[in-house]
């Protein structure tokens, strides 16, 4: 089995299931809040955050949110490695977002670059340690695994939320 290719195609799930809400999400609906403070916009933005966060910390290069402009196309009023880990009630509905589809644009935008660094890795590569805080010690692998995997728990919180409809929530 090819490690490699596992990995692109976990990687690239969180960017399949966000393209499937495309012409769903309306404006109220991105901004409703399921009796919590993470709306649909703050669930999809923290996915590409944390992944593009996650992976400039592992290559050494700026992120996509500064390097290809979304920062100042998004207009957030968030630090250039917020990634919405931690954030208060009040960051997270600072958060919003009406367009779908440039929260969708930066999703595939990371995800992109995350399967572009994953391709140019060799299987032994994987093996590296990345983070020597934990008990078994982090390799490269395994941080990939996690960094896909959380963004598809993100994305599939906002895909429920979603299906329930803006009626059901507190809107912005």
């Amino acid at each position: 089995m090819d490690a490699t290719a596992v990995l692109i195609d976990l990687a690239r799930r969180p960017q399949q299931a966000a393209e499937m809400l495309r012409g769903k999400l309306t404006p109220e609906l991105l901004g409703a809040h399921p009796h919590h403070d993470n709306s649909i916009a703050w669930l999809l933005w923290h996915a590409a955050r944390e992944i593009d966060v996650q992976l400039a910390a592992l290559t050494g290069k700026e992120s996509v949110w500064t390097a290809a402009g979304y920062a100042e196309r998004f207009g957030l009023k968030v630090e250039p490695g917020d990634l919405g880990y931690g954030h208060t009630p009040e960051q997270a509905r600072a958060i919003v977002v009406h367009d779908a589809d440039l929260l969708v644009e930066h999703l595939a935008a990371v995800v992109d670059a995350q399967v572009a660094y994953i391709a140019s890795l060799s299987e032994t590569e994987l093996d590296r340690v990345v983070d020597e805080n934990w008990d078994p010690v982090v390799t490269l692998g395994v941080r990939l695994v996690s960094i896909s995997a959380d963004a598809l728990e993100h994305v599939a919180q906002a895909t429920y939320v979603a299906g329930m409809g803006a009626d059901a929530f507190e809107t912005r």
